[in-house]
């Protein structure tokens, strides 16, 4: 195995062609360098300069090794100021889960972000529901989560840092279309497409909630997990829905959204991770974007 330091060594002569410069350069004496040279001819296994009492120079194997020894000295000290970078939270690798509505709008304006403010954080996506997420955090399959609000699970820690209302979506030429904001009771009996009870659990609680068992209901026709399959039925008129207003991000032509009429249901995002991170890129990319996005200190779940 080649030794940094020897090739260090070899490199300043075969660049001054002189060993007493060469040493200078070094700050050593020559016996020391000779050694050194000494010593990586015979790792190499062959004769790397020619030396008289005018001149050295190179041999044929010597200016290979010259080129290559440049290359790894450049590359060794590149590895040295990655692991200094990484280990003070400027470089190294986060691996993000979010939701599928998170990639609308929030995740690539934060990543676009992140890219300019954090460039040398390498950043890996995963699309997972919130449930999913946290199990990928307590396997330490992924280091930073967004997710939706749940029991808080042991060891994780919670910010919120996103929050927005829910919404009607129609097709265009739907007869509730052209209002400005649509009541309960105009839902009565009207096919809806609700989120599925599995997949799309916090969403479901949501909507359910706002129609009181005492009240008829909307008729529910299908049960969909994702968001822009809900809106794309929509979009085929096959029934209404209630959406994050983040689904107008999907850009579905002859669909409208309108307002609830309850201002106070909202959906919510969460940042999510292990306390016990020692990913120190982790810790900078949280608090970056929590401080892109939101003001004040981690918070737990409501």
């Amino acid at each position: 195995m080649l030794d940094l330091f020897q090739l260090r060594c070899f490199v300043a002569v075969a660049k001054e062609l002189h060993f007493g410069r060469a040493a200078a350069r070094l700050h050593m004496t020559q016996p020391p360098l000779s050694r050194q040279i000494q010593l990586l001819e015979h790792a190499v296994g062959a004769q790397l300069l020619e030396r008289t009492s005018r001149r050295v120079r190179l041999t044929a194997a010597g200016a290979v090794l010259f080129e290559e020894a440049e290359a790894i000295l450049r590359r060794a000290e590149l590895a040295a100021d990655m692991a200094r970078r990484t280990a003070r939270g400027e470089a190294g690798r986060v691996v993000v889960g979010y939701t599928g509505v998170c990639g609308y709008a929030l995740i690539p304006e934060l990543l676009a972000a992140a890219g300019k403010a954090l460039p040398t954080i390498r950043i890996l996506l995963k699309e997972m529901v919130s449930s999913d997420q946290l199990r990928a955090l307590e396997s330490e399959t992924i280091d930073l989560g967004f997710v939706r609000p749940t029991q808080p699970a042991v060891g994780i820690r919670y910010h919120r840092i996103s929050k927005e209302p829910l919404v009607l979506a129609l097709p265009a030429q739907h007869p509730l279309a052209g209002k400005s904001r649509v009541r309960r009771e105009d839902l009565a009996g009207v096919p809806m497409i609700m989120y599925s009870e599995k997949e799309g659990k916090y969403f479901h609680d949501k909507i359910a909630g706002l129609f009181p068992p005492t009240d008829r209901s909307p008729e529910y026709v299908h049960h969909i997990g994702q968001t822009h399959t809900i809106v794309s039925l929509v979009r085929s008129g096959i029934g209404i829905a209630i959406v994050p207003a983040s689904a107008k991000y999907l850009g579905f032509e002859n669909v409208v959204l309108r307002p609830l009429w309850r201002k106070d249901v909202s959906a919510e995002i969460y940042l999510a991770w292990r306390e016990d991170s020692r990913n120190p890129a982790l810790h900078a990319l949280r608090e970056f974007v929590i401080s892109h996005r939101t003001k004040g200190p981690a918070a737990p779940l409501p």
